[in-house]
């Protein structure tokens, strides 16, 4: 179906001219800013493209002749740039996967809530919505409504309001396979007999619970991979909304958004060596029995600052592996002055970088950008494996299951045949950790017993402090 069949009437010459420009220019920036984003020293160009193009779409949208009244839309403008503006400036990176899913929660309500006014006001006409119209909508309304729910679950996991253990019970899957065929069902029905408006009600309650019954179940290690999902299905909604109310721009932006999203949900994935079904119904990233991970008899390495200062100071090749422990302690200033000191005393130093380091896709490499840190020396899993073997030393900041060795020697383990970074091969480890606790898979580390590897335990903000102090002394 063409977006053209499902146009309103034409519009007069030079507003209709003007809005389809403006949506032209508007595609045209999103897709130019989606392409700025695979570089990183074009992302923040590429974002500003894009919100360019968003604020095109808007204008063009406004002078639309079916508005007749701007009283609510400069009411939901206020409101909504109360609500953005600090979310874009006041919430740490930490808190950024969590932002990102209250996001998507914000943007499948406005993309369920024009679907059912939508239909609304279709079913009030003659012959209500066409077989066409109400496929897009339905299509629109379950998609969004389980992105409501979805995505709100998963803000709850992240923000720890609720347990980041996944939630199962018997027949766990059952529901919710139960839940999506209902809905698919009420969708046919309602595409074959529009005019049924419990029918729509009662699809778009299915989409909400269907919503919890998908997220609730999956573990905390899986968020990423989950919020990209839900990025994939607010984009679908978009894009099927663009084809209910016959807008262009919202059919083309919200299929990059949901192309994208899927690319990266695979992405992700492939990362941790899962498919979507084990991602869904895995249950991955359950803390394990306690006759799963027994405690070790092998004592760790314990390593004083005053000893790590001295090898990281003459150190020909330093490689640092930042994980969510930097994340939460902002120590990414603090690496980026020890690696100044120890590349003036004629070292090297690379930084690599796991595809789900961190919560979300990029986390490690938005923090050392934004602590300066070139470019050129962020390097990719696949770029920097090699080079561990030539490392004087491996730093670890905070990073457990992307570089636990059990992915590549115990079958048993729930990560095995996880691509990890080859952090054992460097001469010598060192690890900067708060505590002996496992990561999001809840298993133990074999890196920590390592003949290789030392612990530095501590905060890791306070404990680089004082590693620049002592290189300085060094």
């Amino acid at each position: 179906m063409s977006p053209v069949e499902l146009a309103p009437p034409a519009l007069s010459g030079a507003r209709e001219a003007f809005i389809e420009g403006a949506y032209l220019i508007s595609s045209i920036l999103f897709v130019l800013g989606l392409k700025s984003l695979t570089v990183p020293d074009r992302a923040r160009r590429g974002m500003q493209l894009a919100a360019l193009g968003m604020l095109l779409a808007i204008v063009g949208t406004l002078v639309h002749h079916e508005i007749v009244s701007y009283g609510w839309i400069l009411a939901g403008l206020a409101l909504g740039t109360a609500i953005g503006w600090p979310l874009g400036t006041r919430v740490p990176m930490t808190a950024m996967p969590q932002r990102i899913a209250i996001s998507h929660m914000f943007g499948a309500i406005a993309a369920t809530l024009v679907g059912v006014a939508e239909y609304r006001h279709l079913a009030g006409l003659p012959g209500g919505p066409g077989h066409g119209q109400m496929a897009a909508l339905g299509f629109e309304v379950l998609f969004g409504s389980l992105t409501v729910t979805g995505s709100f679950m998963a803000f709850g996991k992240l923000q720890e309001f609720l347990p980041g253990r996944p939630l199962t019970f018997r027949g766990q899957n059952l529901l919710s396979a139960g839940l999506f065929l209902a809905g698919v069902g009420l969708m046919a029905w309602l595409v074959v007999a529009p005019q049924h408006p419990a029918a729509f009600l009662a699809m778009l309650a299915v989409g909400l619970l269907f919503g919890v019954s998908l997220v609730l179940p999956i573990g905390g290690a899986d968020m990423p991979v989950v919020i990209s999902l839900l990025n994939s299905y607010a984009g679908l909604a978009s894009s099927a909304t663009g084809f209910a109310i016959g807008n262009n721009v919202l059919i083309i932006a919200g299929a990059l958004d949901g192309a994208s999203g899927f690319i990266l949900s695979v992405v992700m994935s492939k990362a941790m060596n899962r498919s979507f079904g084990n991602v869904l119904f895995g249950a991955f990233g359950a803390p394990p029995p306690p006759s799963a991970a027994p405690a070790r008899d092998v004592a760790v390495r314990a390593i004083t600052p005053e000893d790590a200062a001295t090898e990281l100071a003459y150190a020909r090749l330093v490689i640092v592996v930042p994980g969510y422990g930097m994340a939460v302690a902002q120590a990414q200033h603090q690496v980026r002055e020890m690696a100044q000191l120890i590349e003036r005393n004629g070292g090297t130093v690379l930084y690599a970088i796991h595809p789900v380091a961190g919560r979300m896709p990029g986390h490690m490499n938005v923090l050392l950008a934004e602590a300066d840190i070139p470019y050129d020396r962020l390097k990719e899993m696949e770029e920097i494996n090699g080079e561990f073997k030539n490392a004087d030393v491996a730093l670890v900041i905070g990073a457990n299951d992307v570089v636990n060795p059990a992915a590549r020697t115990d079958r048993s383990s729930p990560i095995y045949g996880m691509p990890i970074l080859d952090v054992d091969q460097a001469r010598h480890v060192i690890v900067l950790k708060r505590s002996m606790s496992p990561g999001f898979a809840g298993i133990e580390n074999e890196l920590f017993h390592a003949a290789n590897t030392s612990m530095l335990f501590g905060d890791a903000k306070a404990s680089l402090a004082q590693l620049v102090h002592e290189i300085k002394q060094a």
